[in-house]
């Protein structure tokens, strides 16, 4: 009998989480982003599959986590070290599970980031940032922590690669911090992922954290609507539609020219976005490319970046101080778009508020949202979320930019 018990007590998760007590901080930190995503709505279709995948990646025994290959593509499987890109498909989702088999056929082939971003440009209209064009150049100082972080990094002792993949949570965009981190630093992929996505979904924590800290009550109440109504009003664009068309072909063309290691990135944003702005000839293409693929996409991407925070992978210095890094890195972009914003107007009679600077990231329309509310709560009349998106779209391009910049000189 006493033997039946012994079996009934092993064949359970109980003797691996006595013997190694560091899984239950785990738990507590994937019950905490499932709250945060749950109740408090905190970017809830990115946050709970994460949270989720923390969770089951866990129980020791189900064969749900994540093994990090290193820097050579090395992982051990069974007590034998084999590299994983030698390995089939099959031998993989057999050897090392469900999660692991997403991962590396999804994840570590770069495969998602562009298919998200695809859907982000499905799903994202450019005429607030067209109409507004003279504010999308705080797209591009929010792009300040990116490269603030970069440098810090490697002055702590970080290769440039990984500086590079640290400083890109600055970014705010996680396939962008996806796609570079396999590009340049593949070992550090679930650290620096679940860094990205953490952050964005706090977005409406970081952003009202930081323009506390460095902004006045008068700035936050700038009215943007009578600025530019005292500047003349509006600019008016006689054809938008046409103009809208346009735009993402354009801008592959250009970034194709001079960067052409962002048009994964890039390229698949503008195509998602022009099926949307062709209008009915497309929309099939557009209802694949924002709800099914995009959702896909999102569930894989979500359940198997949360799979790669075990235990043994996440409570380390390293992550820690990749964490700690990215936090830096966020905040500071948020700093560099106000900072800009208060830099045009000392020089300029037309004010802005410097919300508009604050959401300079790449957490569309998130961000604009999270600003907006900051603005009504000085003045219920002041709604910047237009002017807002105008920078906040620019980021994303921005970002994607900014990734292909340092895949070039880095990989």
């Amino acid at each position: 009998m006493n033997e039946i018990f012994q079996n009934l007590y092993s064949m359970t998760a109980f003797s691996n989480i006595i013997a190694e007590p560091q899984i239950l901080i785990m738990y507590a930190l994937a019950f905490t982003l499932l709250y945060l995503g749950i109740v408090k709505e905190y970017e809830p279709l990115l946050l709970i599959p994460i949270a989720f995948g923390v969770l089951i990646a866990n129980f020791p025994g189900g064969d749900m986590g994540v093994i990090q290959a290193d820097e050579h593509g090395m992982v051990m499987v069974n007590g034998i070290e084999k590299n994983i890109w030698d390995m089939p498909l099959h031998d993989i989702a057999h050897e090392l599970g469900l999660m692991n088999f997403i991962y590396y056929m999804l994840i570590k082939t770069g495969f998602l980031p562009p298919i998200i971003f695809m859907g982000v440009g499905a799903l994202t209209d450019f005429g607030p940032m067209l109409r507004n064009l003279r504010l999308s150049i705080f797209g591009a100082a929010a792009q300040l922590g990116i490269f603030t972080v970069l440098i810090a990094a490697v002055l702590m002792g970080f290769t440039p690669k990984e500086a590079a993949s640290l400083g890109i949570i600055g970014g705010a965009d996680g396939p962008t911090a996806i796609f570079t981190t396999i590009k340049l630093a593949p070992h550090l992929l679930g650290a620096i992922a679940i860094a990205a996505y953490s952050y964005m979904a706090l977005v409406p924590v970081i952003i009202p954290l930081v323009t506390k800290l460095l902004c006045t009550k008068r700035e936050l109440s700038i009215n943007m609507k009578e600025e530019e109504r005292k500047a003349g009003g509006a600019v008016e664009i006689k054809n938008l539609r046409a103009l809208k068309i346009i735009f993402p072909i354009a801008v592959t063309t250009i970034v194709a020219l001079f960067v052409p290691t962002a048009v994964p990135l890039v390229g698949m944003l503008m195509f998602g976005n022009l099926v949307k702005e062709i209008g009915s000839n497309t929309s099939r293409l557009l209802d694949a490319a924002a709800n099914s693929i995009m959702n896909a996409a999102t569930i894989f991407l979500g359940l198997s970046v949360g799979a790669t925070m075990t235990a043994e992978a996440f409570l380390n210095f390293q992550t820690i101080g990749i964490v700690i890094g990215g936090f830096l890195a966020f905040a500071l972009s948020i700093s560099g778009g106000i900072l800009f914003v208060k830099l045009v107007n000392l020089f300029s009679t037309q004010k802005i508020n410097p919300l508009v600077g604050a959401t300079g990231l790449s957490a569309v329309p998130m961000a604009s949202r999270v600003a907006n509310e900051i603005a009504l709560k000085y003045d219920p009349k002041n709604h910047v979320l237009q002017y807002c998106m105008s920078s906040n779209i620019s980021g994303v391009i921005g970002s994607a930019v900014a990734a292909g910049v340092l895949i070039s000189f880095l990989g």
